[in-house]
C-alpha cells in the first residue's frame, strides 16, 4: 500500500494565527481561506496530472529491499511497492477525510478532480476535536460540530458514516493529549486492515498535529521525543507499506505550490 498523507488548505485559523500568533481569534471549525481554496486547488490538478516532473533525482529506482523496519509493523502479505520516483503517476484508488470543514473542502477539490469518492473518517481529525476556550477560565470545552444535515446539504457527494445523526458529529469533551496516541495506533491499524495486503495508493485529508501523531506511532516514539514533522498547508507525505517494513518516500512536498502559497 501506497499511504499519502495530506494537509488540508489554509484555514482561517491558520491565516489568524499567522497574524496575531496565540493570541489569535480562533473559530472551531475553520472554513478554506481564499489561498486555502487556491492551494487545495492545485494539489487537486497535481494529483490529477499524468505527466509530473521528477523532483527526486537521477538515480536508480529503490526497491521494496530498501524498506526499513519500523516499530509499526505494516502487512504480512506481498505487494508490489511503486519506487518513490514513481511520483508523476500517482493513481490514487481511495480517498478519505476528517470530517472538519478545511479538510472537507480540501478533499472534495480532490475527489472532483479524480473522480474518486471522498469518504469521512471522523478519526482524522485534528488535536482536541471541536472546541473553543473559555474566555474567563481558559477551560477547552467541547462543542457538537456539525451534524447529517449540515454534511449532506453543504457536502452532496461526501460518504458519511453510518452512525452519524443529528446531534453533531464530534459532541464530547476537549481530546485531552493521553487520547492521541491511541487514535493514531487505532487508525493505522484499521488503514492497514482495509488496505494493508492490497495495492492500493490510500490518500487522507487530515491536520498538521495529528500527522505528527501518526509519524510517531509508526516510528515508535512519542511527543516527549522533542521532534515535530513540519506540514505545509496543501503538502504531501508519502509512507510505504509492504511485506519487507516501511518506508518514508517523502514528506511535505510543496512543489506543486508556487512560492507565494506556501504556508
Amino acid at each position: 500500500m501506497q499511504f499519502y498523507f495530506i494537509r488540508h488548505g489554509q484555514s482561517q485559523n491558520n491565516a489568524s494565527w499567522d497574524v496575531h500568533g496565540d493570541g489569535y481569534p480562533r473559530v472551531e471549525d475553520p472554513e478554506l481561506t481564499p489561498i486555502g481554496h487556491r492551494q487545495a486547488h492545485l494539489l487537486a490538478q497535481f494529483l490529477a496530472s499524468s505527466e509530473v516532473a521528477n523532483p527526486d533525482g537521477d538515480g536508480p529506482d529503490q526497491d521494496s529491499g530498501n524498506a526499513h523496519r519500523l516499530p509499526f509493523k505494516s502487512s504480512t502479505h506481498p505487494m508490489n511497492l511503486t519506487s518513490p520516483r514513481d511520483v508523476g503517476r500517482f493513481g490514487l484508488t481511495h480517498l478519505y477525510t476528517s470530517l472538519m470543514i478545511r479538510a472537507v473542502q480540501t478533499g472534495v477539490a480532490i475527489s472532483e478532480a479524480l473522480g474518486l469518492p471522498l469518504v469521512a473518517w471522523p478519526d482524522l481529525h485534528e488535536t482536541g476535536g471541536i472546541f473553543l476556550e473559555d474566555p474567563q477560565t481558559g477551560e477547552k470545552q467541547g462543542l457538537p460540530g456539525h451534524n447529517r444535515a449540515y454534511f449532506e446539504r453543504h457536502f452532496p457527494t461526501l460518504v458519511l458514516p453510518d452512525d452519524l445523526g443529528e446531534q453533531g458529529w464530534w459532541n464530547r469533551p476537549f481530546e485531552d493529549y493521553d487520547q492521541r496516541p491511541l487514535r493514531a495506533k487505532r487508525f493505522l491499524e484499521m488503514l492497514l486492515a482495509r488496505h494493508g495486503d492490497r495495492d492500493d495508493r490510500v490518500a487522507v485529508v487530515s491536520h498538521g498535529a495529528f500527522y505528527n501523531y501518526v509519524l510517531w506511532t509508526i516510528l515508535g516514539v512519542t511527543r516527549e521525543c522533542g521532534v515535530w514533522f513540519a506540514m505545509n498547508n496543501a503538502a504531501l507525505t508519502r509512507i510505504d507499506f509492504s511485506q519487507e517494513g516501511v518506508r518514508v518516500a517523502y514528506t511535505n512536498r510543496t512543489d506543486h505550490l508556487p512560492a507565494e502559497l506556501i504556508t
